[in-house]
């Protein structure tokens, strides 16, 4: 018997998360993990190429991930990103430890070629321009622009990069973003000339909820605000950007993930609000809500949540001291 067509590809490098909390002294984490693990747990049939060192290739978290159903491709390499995160009052500081290297195009398994979508979550600029060609040309694209936003140096802090044009961001349908990766006073319209007309740009905002960009064919058309869901308790919130941004590209794919009656393929944001609020209330990948939970916490907040028309113009933050 067939195995079943993939309907979304993720691709990218997992990273360690150095922590004190767990035995081994680091989590396994990327943008790619908890993308994957968040469209698997929502019922998608996903698979992912994920990039990983020797250590990182015997994580538990990759046996998680497979538990859900991913069809896991590792691609090993001799350095793969190596964090510590540090929480602080005016946002996080990341220490890079490791940089990594690229993850490049391969073969891929037949049931992966036809995917309705693809998922490009770097975390250290992993992932390059050669991957532009190596997307089918029909298939949604999906990008977390933070990976491609971040200079690294072993043993330095992470530092911002300027966003600049790219083939990749101009092929991509939704593109996903927090406002603690672009400067402050970023015009949303100087983030959108880098995208096409009709793709979908995400800011997220941490406590104050998030903006969607419609880019039009001179930057952006329509600008909405969704207001934050309330989390029960923040544990760690590593992952929830990641999280947020791939519970809103199943809400495209499968819209009748959102909900029996829903049919229209469009970003659902409180869909993937609940989804990202749910995934900071436990340590790294165990905060990844299933589809049911995310039904929950959303019918929770229906009530006082509303999604409106902003006239937002700029984005962006300082640099935590």
């Amino acid at each position: 018997m067939a195995e079943p067509a993939i309907e979304v590809v993720h691709v990218g490098s997992a990273s360690r998360d150095l922590t004190s909390d767990d035995p081994r002294g680091w989590r396994l984490g990327g943008g790619v993990t908890y993308a994957a693990l968040t469209t698997a747990r929502l019922g998608l049939r996903t698979a992912a190429l994920i990039g990983v060192d020797d250590v990182a290739a015997t994580a538990h978290e990759l046996d998680l991930l497979r538990a859900a159903g991913v069809d896991v491709a590792l691609d090993r390499l001799a350095e793969a990103p190596v964090f510590d995160n540090q929480e602080t009052p005016t946002g996080r500081v990341q220490i890079c430890h490791a940089v990594g290297l690229a993850v490049r195009p391969r073969d891929l398994p037949p049931t992966w070629r036809d995917a309705h979508a693809w998922s490009i979550v770097p975390v250290a600029g992993e992932i390059d321009e050669s991957w532009a060609a190596a997307v089918p040309a029909q298939t949604f694209l999906t990008i977390g622009w933070q990976g491609f936003l971040r200079d690294l140096a072993a043993g330095q802090r992470v530092v911002r990069r300027d966003p600049g044009p790219s083939a990749l961001l101009r092929r991509a349908d939704l593109v996903g973003v927090s406002h603690h990766d672009v400067a402050g006073g970023t015009s949303l319209a100087t983030l959108a000339g880098f995208l096409q007309p009709g793709a979908d740009l995400l800011v997220t905002e941490g406590g104050e909820g998030g903006l969607l960009i419609r880019v039009g064919d001179h930057g952006p058309s329509e600008i909405l605000h969704y207001l934050p869901t309330a989390t029960d308790r923040e544990i760690d919130p590593t992952g929830a950007g990641d999280t947020f941004l791939a519970a809103l590209l199943a809400s495209v794919l499968r819209p009748a993930i959102v909900g029996r009656r829903r049919s229209r393929r469009s970003p659902d944001l409180r869909f993937a609000a609940a989804a990202g609020s749910l995934a900071v209330e436990g340590p790294g990948l165990s905060g990844v809500p299933d589809r049911a939970a995310v039904l929950v916490r959303r019918a929770r907040e229906r009530v006082r949540r509303a999604v409106v028309p902003s006239e937002v113009s700029q984005v962006g933050s300082v640099e935590p001291g």
